[in-house]
């Protein structure tokens, strides 16, 4: 269930037409990025639904997603299976409950960097790290808002069109990201882990995320 490009934790807005157009103002997405900020270790219940292109229903997982300081993130699968997935050192590792661990450097996969590195720079509040791998835009409505990222290096765009994170306040609650294939991966974190209906659309889990804050 899991994949190299997903470890993270993250465009059709339907309750908030406002957000169509970004806010063109660098300085309000930085001062929104920087109190995004929480200290290490920082954890997350996460529920994904990941839409395929040759598959008729979504694939669904949950479980738990850490930054553990650094350049160090796990991701722990519940359900359906058990599974964790781990970034430290320059390496990936992936251990899959019953079989053996395998692992990859980092350097085999740059997606997987600026996965790396986007996630890092939202949990650490850091707007520099985050505009070093990304062009970034905000969109807002009052309290609630929408980061779209877009990757700068081209051959990460070749697998990565965008990401999407939502959030209300100091809080990201929803992460969708949009792969140049067509596949769409959304994951709905905290409290809203729970609320992953049974059998979720695309559309409905981007309105949900849009208007659950």
């Amino acid at each position: 269930m899991i994949s190299g490009k997903k470890l993270v934790l993250l465009t059709s807005l339907l309750p908030f037409t406002c957000l169509a157009t970004p806010t063109p103002d660098a300085d309000d997405a930085n001062a929104l990025i920087s109190s995004l900020h929480r200290p290490a270790p920082a954890r997350t219940s996460f529920a994904e639904a990941r839409f395929m292109r040759v598959l008729d229903k979504p694939l669904l997982v949950s479980g738990e997603l850490a930054w553990l300081g650094g350049d160090r993130l796990e991701r722990k699968v519940e359900k359906p299976t058990k599974e964790t997935a781990t970034i430290a050192d320059g390496e990936v590792t992936q251990q899959r409950e019953g079989k053996s661990p395998r692992s990859f450097s980092l350097k085999r996969a740059p997606q997987l960097q600026v996965l790396l590195d986007s996630f890092v720079a939202l949990l650490a509040g850091d707007p520099s790290r985050l505009a070093d791998s990304f062009d970034v835009s905000l969109g807002r409505d009052a309290d609630r808002w929408q980061l779209t990222l877009t990757p700068r290096d081209a051959r990460v765009a070749k697998q990565i069109a965008s990401i999407h994170v939502y959030g209300a306040g100091a809080l990201a609650r929803c992460m969708r990201m949009e792969e140049s294939d067509g596949d769409t991966s959304i994951d709905l974190l905290g409290d809203l882990a729970t609320q992953m209906p049974a059998d979720p659309t695309r559309e409905g889990l981007i309105a949900q995320c849009g208007g659950a804050m």
